[in-house]
């Protein structure tokens, strides 16, 4: 079984070192940041893993780094380490999309339940990435024309809107539809948009 990757992004050397150590017996591999800047400078090249993320960080606090994160389309799943006083902005976090959050001072075993759940998240995406890579494959049949149809007929047009703007004619575009269909092997039209929006998962 490969190790689970977390990230620990706290500006306190002392909690770094200490979650580190905790993690890392616990079979997790590690890697921790002392601010939300350095870790968003490399976030988007990091293997997918679960954000130990502290609320109250210097310079950026955990809020922002959690709207950067996903202002950049980093899905991350995020688990905040948060103070007493900070029940407000953990509801606030989680509405945010965070998967939990986790008050100091914290149990191990409080910790790992958060961090399974995160890593949960991850192999839910991991499904949807290979559902999405499978329907990809499957478009790639198309030629680009049938592409131009089929994006139409996803965006919910008709036949003649669709025809109006690739600048073809109506049965062109039912030729083209009814191509597609059978090169998708679909029998209806639910089932082609239906691996349309699939492949535009992830």
């Amino acid at each position: 079984m490969t190790e689970r990757q977390v990230y620990i992004v706290d500006d306190e050397a002392a909690v770094r070192r200490s979650l580190a150590f905790m993690l890392k017996t616990a079979g997790f591999a590690v890697e921790a940041f002392e601010s939300g800047e350095a870790f968003l400078k490399v976030a988007a090249t990091l293997v997918p893993g679960a954000v130990l993320l502290d609320m109250r960080l210097s310079g950026m606090d955990g809020l922002a780094v959690q709207e950067a994160l996903r202002g950049r389309g980093l899905l991350l799943p995020v688990v905040f380490i948060t103070g007493h006083g900070d029940i407000t902005l953990a509801v606030r976090a989680m509405k945010a999309g965070a998967v939990d959050f986790i008050e100091k001072p914290f149990e191990k075993a409080t910790l790992l339940a958060a961090l399974a759940q995160a890593h949960l998240h991850n192999d839910g995406r991991d499904q949807q990435h290979r559902l999405a890579e499978a329907a990809r494959t499957r478009l790639n049949v198309l030629t680009p024309r049938e592409h131009d149809v089929l994006a139409g007929l996803v965006d919910g047009h008709a036949n003649k809107v669709i025809a109006y703007d690739l600048g073809i004619s109506p049965r062109t575009v039912e030729i083209h539809r009814a191509n597609l269909m059978a090169k998708l092997d679909v029998n209806s039209l639910s089932e082609a948009l239906r691996i349309a929006f699939t492949a535009r998962l992830a």
